[in-house]
């Protein structure tokens, strides 16, 4: 079961030194109840984001394009290059992910131009016990996983990088309403599912 939802009440039980928390949910979710009722549960509340729309998916591809194309290079190492510098680092159990990589032309290549992972080099570089040079990177998380304000971030970054560039883009006002019409059709399909439900 996952709804957006509001906390609307933090309780102590004393004789357990229990917490109780009490939410309101959007959504109906009264036949997932039953189902859940008495039995242990992973409970995991966040912030709600909206999630990013397709258009705004599908003109950061049409832009990266553009770029890759002036610039000489291919889509994935565009992609890459636009993660390391605008992205999202990877956060597992609220932690950011590393992962530690010869520190070798041919290992900058293959991060470069890679589609399945997706990583940032830091400045920590050690010795390893076979005598060769290792550089730490950081995880950064995909595209795929972002929310509107994150995909805002990136587009951002690609749209600056595009007008360096002289490649034409949308003027700010059509990409914000482009981001605002993603929401509002967003919120019409909750909508939609709460009188559905």
């Amino acid at each position: 079961m996952e709804s957006k939802g509001t906390l609307k009440d933090v309780s102590m039980d004393w004789k357990t030194g229990r917490m109780r928390l009490t939410f309101e949910l959007e959504s109906d979710v009264s036949s997932s109840i039953d189902k859940m009722k008495d039995k242990p549960l992973r409970i995991i509340a966040k912030q709600w984001r909206e999630k990013r729309s397709l258009d705004a998916n599908a003109y950061y591809w049409v832009l990266l394009s553009r770029l890759a194309e002036v610039a000489g290079i291919s889509k994935p190492r565009a992609h890459n290059l636009m993660l390391r510098r605008y992205g999202q680092n990877l956060m597992i159990a609220g932690q950011m992910a590393y992962l530690v990589v010869p520190d070798t032309t041919e290992a900058e290549e293959t991060a470069l131009e890679a589609e399945t992972f997706h990583i940032r080099p830091t400045s920590q570089v050690k010795q390893g016990k076979d005598g060769k040079a290792y550089r730490t990177y950081t995880v950064l998380a995909g595209s795929s996983t972002y929310d509107t304000k994150e995909m805002s971030e990136l587009i951002n970054g690609l749209v600056a990088e595009c007008k360096e560039q002289g490649i034409e883009t949308l003027p700010p006002e059509e990409l914000a309403r482009m981001m605002a019409e993603y929401e509002e059709n967003h919120r019409k399909k909750e909508t939609v599912q709460r009188t559905d439900g």
